[in-house]
């Protein structure tokens, strides 16, 4: 019996339950070299069994070809870190006033600070170098209540190297709190999982660690390989740099439904949720938790009626890493970098933010997004960011010809715990079903909350450090601008009525450099929400039902004797939105019922500053 790239199943079998074994040593494999003085332990399962080393890399390179070495470890040093991040600090600022909030924002704009989260009525986190502070007391710039903030993270260099692999299995002594083990005791520990398991439980072993980008590509293969019968790989675009973008596409298709015609040639389109992550390359945690997404979305089908239901009647495409070039770069050389690696005007300044890069209420006047040394600077023009350009173009594609009706978005971020919904460029608009993304977003959070109690705060994504009403052009900006941004693009033009942007774990103890032992527990929460997700687009309005669980799992499941909830109806807009300026064109859905995501269902508002044939 052969799989669908017509490899034998058995040696596809024994590849994934090896491919974390694989995982894990090309991640760390030059820093095994190097440290590694005895690799001949009798407990080690690479040396007691040189047949499996074989058996294992002969599966992993038949299936994938070579590895490619540009992608496929963390090559930065120890030594490199530190002369990075020596100086470097999170400080938090409790901003109460918008005088205050004013003043911060004109100084991160002086200082190219780099705005670390922010959330509103509690703080505003920055990251800089710690011997900026005294500079800034001296100036105009801070007013004297923002002279003393909190340090929130100190230590960054440890925290950074204990991100990587090698820097949680090599590092010496205890890193961030924890005791961290040689290579013998890791050897071990795979070892002894390794014995009796099965093949459900592979994502324990590859979500102990961030994972690479090859890796992380290579897997996503494999899961297609798999599971060929509700999983497709896609190509979503190519990035600045020349990598591709890659998603997942869950769902099952009718079996009258023909492989080879697009959906809308039968004229009936397929309702899609699209999950992103990555978008700001340093948030690890957004693509991990994708994965986490992939791996059990994919796994549950047939297992879990729920999902199940949701497959068969809607697709899920999964987006691990929007902005691969950026995501390399934050294992070769700067943890920490947020954008993607796009030349600009300035050489000693590259890089885009892709959240600030979309067409629909693009803010170019705003001085934060017109810097290339900004950490927000979106381009000179909307759509100049490649990877934006990229996966707009694929998501009008796929409505326009191959029959898709996007619904839903969840796009993952870190950190803050907050889930945001439209718009995020102003306070001065109301989305047409406010009311409606209200109370998904706060059921949403009671799926998490209940879950693993973390506290996840619903609110609008226009909200400042103080909130208030702010509107595009505004003479007093917020911290953190908003224009331009994915959610309020993805929300607008495709037409997708739930729409959000879900800012995960922590609330600043780690901020981006959140510890590999999170990786699981915010996993689990996403797909908690995303249960309660799919439960509620199914017409159940979440009460199939996320509070009992199987026994000996944490994972919620359904009832199988509960009553059925009486499908709710899509939830109906108003002929027009409220705003403070009447005058101002708006966004207006007429009707829900027509299929179309332009013209008739959606009203046209564009406002672009350019073409988007000049990106």
């Amino acid at each position: 019996m052969r799989s669908k790239l017509g490899i034998p199943s058995a040696l596809l079998a024994s590849s994934l339950l090896l491919s974390p074994l694989a995982v894990s040593a090309a991640a760390t494999g030059p820093v095994q070299h190097a440290t590694t003085t005895s690799t001949s332990s009798p407990s080690s399962a690479w040396s007691a069994f040189p047949g499996l080393r074989w058996l294992r890399d002969s599966a992993v390179e038949l299936i994938f070809g070579p590895p490619k070495d540009r992608d496929a470890v963390a090559t930065a040093t120890w030594a490199d870190v530190h002369k990075l991040y020596n100086d470097y600090v999170v400080v938090r600022f409790n901003v109460t006033n918008r005088e205050e909030e004013e003043k911060l924002r004109e100084t991160v704009e002086k200082w190219f600070l780099d705005v670390w989260a922010v959330k509103k009525g509690e703080y505003v986190d920055i990251g800089m170098l710690e011997s900026k502070l005294p500079r800034m007391r001296k100036g105009p710039w801070l007013p004297g209540s923002l002279h003393s903030p909190e340090f929130v993270v100190t230590d960054v260099v440890d925290r950074v190297w204990a991100t990587y692999p090698h820097g949680k299995r090599y590092g010496e002594g205890r890193i961030g709190g924890r005791e961290r083990g040689g290579i013998e005791e890791w050897e071990e520990r795979i070892a002894r999982d390794v014995v009796g398991r099965r093949v459900d439980d592979v994502d324990n072993m590859f979500f102990r660690d961030y994972q690479p980008l090859s890796v992380i590509t290579n897997w996503l293969k494999l899961l297609e390989a798999m599971f060929p019968s509700h999983t497709e790989l896609l190509t979503i675009g190519t990035s600045y740099e020349g990598r591709p973008i890659l998603g997942l596409r869950l769902g099952v298709r009718d079996q009258n439904d023909s492989t080879t015609e697009p959906r809308s040639s039968s004229g009936d389109k397929r309702k899609t949720i699209l999950i992103t992550g990555g978008i700001h390359a340093r948030e690890w945690i957004s693509t991990s938790s994708v994965n986490y997404l992939v791996w059990s979305l994919t796994t549950a089908y047939g297992k879990e009626t729920l999902v199940t239901k949701l497959l068969e009647q809607f697709d899920v495409v999964l987006v691990p890493v929007v902005n691969p070039d950026g995501y390399a770069y934050t294992w070769s050389t700067d943890r920490l970098w947020r954008k993607s690696r796009q030349e600009t005007t300035w050489d000693q300044c590259p890089g885009m933010d892709l959240d600030h890069a979309f067409g629909y209420e693009w803010d170019g006047a705003a001085k934060s997004l017109n810097n290339p040394c900004s950490e927000t600077y979106g381009g000179d023009k909307p759509w100049q960011a490649v990877e934006a350009a990229e996966l707009a173009d694929w998501a009008t594609n796929e409505t326009q010809s191959n029959g898709v009706k996007f619904v839903g978005l969840l796009d993952l971020h870190s950190y803050s715990q907050q889930i945001l919904y439209p718009y995020s460029y102003s306070c001065s608009v109301d989305p047409p079903n406010l009311e409606n993304l209200e109370e998904l977003g706060v059921g949403l959070a009671k799926a998490i909350r209940l879950s693993s109690g973390e506290v996840y705060d619903v609110e609008s994504a226009c909200e400042g450090a103080v909130g208030g009403d702010y509107s595009a052009g505004e003479a007093v900006p917020r911290v953190e601008a908003g224009g331009g941004s994915f959610m309020d693009w993805f929300y607008h033009e495709m037409g997708a009525h739930f729409s959000y942007q879900v800012k995960l774990r922590d609330t600043g103890s780690y901020g981006f450099l959140l510890p590999t032992e999170d990786i699981v527990p915010t996993g689990e929460e996403m797909y908690a929400a995303v249960r309660y997700f799919a439960d509620y687009l199914l017409g159940n309005n979440g009460r199939e039902k996320v509070l009992a669980t199987d026994t000996g799992s944490e994972r919620p499941v359904e009832k199988e004797n509960e009553t059925v909830q009486t499908p709710v109806e899509e939830p109906v807009m108003p002929e027009r939105p409220l705003a403070a300026d009447s005058e101002k064109p708006q966004l207006v859905i007429e009707s829900q019922d027509t299929d179309s995501t332009r013209g008739e269902g959606w009203t046209e508002l564009r406002r672009r500053g350019g073409s988007r044939t000049d990106a």
